[in-house]
């Protein structure tokens, strides 16, 4: 029987941080199957999602308590073994406008009003082309519940737009 468990790790970037995650894992049994994972600030911080034999769980929790001494602090979460996937449609949220803080509170904030989950959500920060200054860009992978109108979702988006003054784009995924 085996556990599916979630693994959040953040430490200071340097090499070998994630074969120490990835060397624990394999030696109590447990596959890798799906990672996201940055250098952010200075810092490595990931996210995982491994499999490992329900027998091995509490001796992987303590291989991973382990690792920071070598200064990796991983927080292990223990999931069901049947995952459910969510039902819905896929639709990706595109944003670039000038950079000012609130501009994701207020865009998760209507994606929330209508019960749209984020799915996955990359943003950063970049200097504007020609005319200096910092542009803020994002783009997301929300999931669209049946019932909630997709084009109901798209108008509050877009007068959210035109108050942050930011280009916005929500389409249904290809």
């Amino acid at each position: 029987m085996l556990a599916n468990l979630v693994m959040t790790v953040i430490g200071e970037d340097r090499p070998g941080l994630v074969q120490l995650v990835a060397a624990s894992v394999a030696d109590h049994g447990g596959n890798w199957l799906e990672s996201r994972m940055c250098r952010l600030g200075g810092q490595f911080a990931g996210i995982l999602h491994v499999e490992v034999p329900r027998d091995r769980v509490e001796e992987l929790r303590g291989a991973l308590a382990e690792l920071e001494k070598s200064g990796l602090r991983v927080v292990l979460h223990t999931e069901p073994t049947e995952i459910a996937a969510g039902k819905g449609a896929i639709a990706t949220l595109e944003l670039v406008g000038n950079d000012r803080p609130g501009i994701l509170r207020s865009v998760s904030g209507v994606l929330a009003t209508h019960g749209v989950n984020v799915e996955e959500l990359s943003s950063e920060r970049v200097s504007a082309p020609m005319g200096g200054g910092t542009l803020f860009q994002a783009r997301a992978t929300v999931l669209v519940p049946p019932a909630v109108n997709l084009t109901a979702v798209r108008t509050d988006l877009e007068k959210l737009a035109a108050d942050l003054m930011v280009d916005l784009r929500l389409v249904p995924a290809q």
